[in-house]
């Protein structure tokens, strides 16, 4: 088939343009031409930015048709906007990568399908934007624009990027784990998270390209190990070869006051249950959930090893300073009340 993916070199679609170019697909990417491609056969590519929407939308014109669009770089309703009129009548398929954010958090019950109710917070703009963007391609769809597919991953990891935690992606937080530094983990620790790789997900895009059971459907492509954050830190520290860690909990809204730029994931996010039903995705896309977790984490320290891109936690003394101000705290309070009488 012939395929065009707008991106093709972050985390995910580095994986879905190996796998398509593996299987045989005539794969073009459209992208910036700045991160280089981390794969042995290279594709056609296209240099532009998809955010000048008039020369994007002329540069798609002159590449001709296409069967398939996998778009993974659509983040705002603008960009939505101008993927309908750059592809009406001119692609069978679109695959959007949308994100499971989109739905109202927390939800009235687990796991989470897909038809949940998709009300995402007025302060969360990621996935405020994600369903939008969803809603305008849903609506080029029913009016005849395209196929449009649409795929919701959780949290995604692998060689490039990960492990999260409760203040992002640095790499600082494994350096901590090897000098058995204490990790901050936001609340209590027990709400739930799932991790997936990006080979798995990869191949869920790769399944549903030019497939028919695919068009007009959303899909969840999640890690399918159902982990507390506490059982989540534990595991990757596992995987290390590290001892168990100590886990410091902060209330989340306190660590979003201190450090609401790190922490704002925290408030609209990792508080809340993260666990999703992959059963559509199983049954038409051909999902499999095949990389434990302690695996891809094995993995993904390793390619962080080799190329020296593990940050040194003595150079993020903010981490050190808020813990020290909980500890402060609670003993200042311990001090303060003494043993109450109740």
């Amino acid at each position: 088939m012939k395929v065009l993916i707008i991106g093709g070199t972050g985390l995910i679609s580095t994986a879905i343009t190996r796998f398509l170019m593996e299987r045989g697909d005539d794969v073009t990417l459209y992208n910036r031409g700045i991160t280089e491609l981390r794969i042995p056969r290279k594709p056609k590519r296209i240099i532009g930015d998809r955010t000048d929407y008039a020369a994007f939308e002329a540069q798609m014109a002159k590449a001709g048709r296409f069967d398939c669009v996998i778009d993974m770089v659509c983040f705002l309703p603008d960009d939505a906007e101008s993927a309908v009129r750059a592809f009406r009548g001119r692609v069978e398929q679109y695959i959007f990568c949308s994100t499971v954010d989109v739905y109202t958090k927390p939800a009235k019950r687990y796991p989470v399908k897909e038809d949940a109710e998709r009300q995402p917070a007025s302060s969360f703009p990621y996935a405020l934007n994600k369903a939008a963007c969803e809603k305008i391609l849903s609506e080029a769809q029913m009016s005849g624009a395209f196929e449009a597919t649409f795929i919701r991953p959780a949290y995604t990891y692998g060689e490039g990027g990960g492990p999260i935690h409760s203040f992002g992606w640095g790499t600082y937080y494994l350096d901590r784990m090897r000098k058995r530094k204490p990790i901050i983990v936001h609340g209590d620790g027990t709400s739930f998270w799932v991790a997936c790789h990006r080979d798995d997900v990869a191949r869920a895009f790769v399944g549903a390209v030019g497939n028919e059971r695919a068009f007009g459907k959303a899909y969840h492509v999640t890690g399918e190990e159902w982990m507390t954050w506490n059982q989540y830190h534990e595991r990757v520290a596992q995987a290390m070869g590290a001892p168990p860690p100590k886990l410091v909990h902060i209330p989340t809204e306190l660590l979003f006051m201190v450090a609401p730029k790190q922490a704002t994931w925290c408030l609209e996010n990792f508080r809340f249950n993260n666990i999703f039903d992959n059963a559509a995705a199983r049954a038409d896309l051909g999902f499999r959930y095949t990389i434990p977790w302690a695996e891809g984490v094995r993995r993904v320290v390793a390619w962080l090893d080799e190329r020296g891109k593990i940050e040194n936690s003595d150079d993020y003394p903010f981490y050190d300073r808020i813990i020290a101000a909980w500890q402060e705290l609670g003993e200042d309070m311990t001090r303060g009340l003494g043993d109450l009488d109740l």
